[in-house]
């Protein structure tokens, strides 16, 4: 029996606030080359490679960055860009894609998948994308968690029961609930029951499943998209859909939910800190993500991260636990522990006018 053909959607429509000052209105994160390299909706498309070819690779933008995706995906077709006219979160960003699939092959299956996570490596990332559309042949809408190795409270949470079986060889299983980001303690409380894995943001499912999803868990926006299809305005009719997360639209409220661990190297990039932590390091623990030609200096500084643009020299004296970021129009420096916060001077200069975001 034939494979049904697997589809992917890449979601690149964010604004990596917590990346300022190096991600901006004009190129944020996910256009960028924040792991050093390629830009990371690079990582994500060749990550597919061998999995899915370019023609079945859909990206769901804004439309202000279709000419950024066309850009660093010079591959894609340019049919393949679903430019968003406002953004409303992920679940209208799924469905837009799910109806476009099933427009284009009502048997297909699906994997969605952030613009800007590190992962690694590729044949294992490859290994249970594969099996999880496996076992989506038959129902269910899958999920993949990341084992916790620590207590972290900046990412959801999904508690699983029991085991299902196992697909091409990668365990199976059941999900009890979706927990959003706990404080420290409930954290400390998760590793130490055990069965929580942290929300990866990473899907599979049936086209038909996914579509039908929809119509039964959002209604509205069911009505909407398929509106769109119609004819609709897009513009018009995608700034009503409702602006809600997919996890919390649907995943929460079905009980079909399937869950894949995921045993290898996964990393949204969600601040500077996280950044620090898959960066290569140097004898005193200073991490540093820079152009070619530009230059780490440190003298009695340990544990910090430098990002910088162009030819530049960073010299570090005396520092320690902090990130700094240099770009052509601002500089960060604060202490990694504290860089979360960085959305605090976005939201400063929003108020104050654009001129630096």
């Amino acid at each position: 029996m034939t494979s049904p053909p697997l589809y992917a959607v890449i979601m690149a429509g964010g604004s990596g606030t917590r990346f300022w000052p190096a991600s901006r209105i004009a190129r944020p994160k996910q256009f960028l080359p924040i792991s050093g390299g390629l830009t990371m909706i690079e990582e994500t498309f060749r990550r597919l490679e061998g999995l899915v070819p370019a023609e079945r690779v859909l990206v769901v933008t804004a439309e202000s960055q279709v000419a950024l995706v066309a850009e660093c995906l010079p591959e894609l077709p340019a049919e393949n860009i679903l430019a968003e006219p406002c953004a409303r979160n992920t679940a209208p960003c799924v469905a837009w894609a799910a109806h476009e699939i099933a427009r284009r092959d009502p048997d297909a299956m699906q994997v969605i998948l952030p613009a800007d996570h590190v992962i690694q490596p590729r044949d294992a990332f490859q290994r249970t994308l594969a099996a999880a559309a496996a076992a989506a042949v038959d129902g269910g809408l899958f999920t993949f968690g990341v084992e916790p190795d620590h207590p972290a409270t900046g990412y959801g949470y999904i508690k699983t029961s029991e085991q299902l079986g196992l697909s091409e060889g990668e365990p199976v299983f059941a999900v009890e609930r979706f927990v959003e980001k706990p404080n420290l303690e409930k954290a400390i409380q998760f590793l130490g029951e055990g069965g929580f894995y942290w929300n990866a943001g990473i899907f599979v499912w049936s086209t038909q499943s996914i579509v039908d999803a929809i119509a039964r868990y959002v209604p509205k926006l069911d009505t909407g998209i398929r509106r769109i299809f119609e004819g609709a305005d897009l513009a018009t009719e995608y700034a009503t859909l409702p602006a809600e997360p997919v996890d919390v639209a649907i995943m929460e409220r079905s009980d079909q939910v399937r869950l894949l661990p995921i045993t290898y190297t996964w990393n949204d990039v969600g601040s500077w800190l996280a950044l620090s932590e898959i960066t290569e390091k140097d004898a005193n623990s200073n991490g540093a993500v820079l152009a070619e030609d530009g230059k780490l200096v440190s003298i009695e500084s340990t544990g910090n991260l430098v990002y910088a643009e162009g030819a530049r020299v960073v010299a570090l004296v005396g520092v320690e636990g902090l990130a700094v970021v240099q770009t052509d129009k601002a500089t960060l420096v604060c202490p990694l522990d504290r860089a979360q916060d960085v959305k605090r001077v976005v939201d400063e200069l929003k108020a104050s006018g654009k001129e630096f975001l």
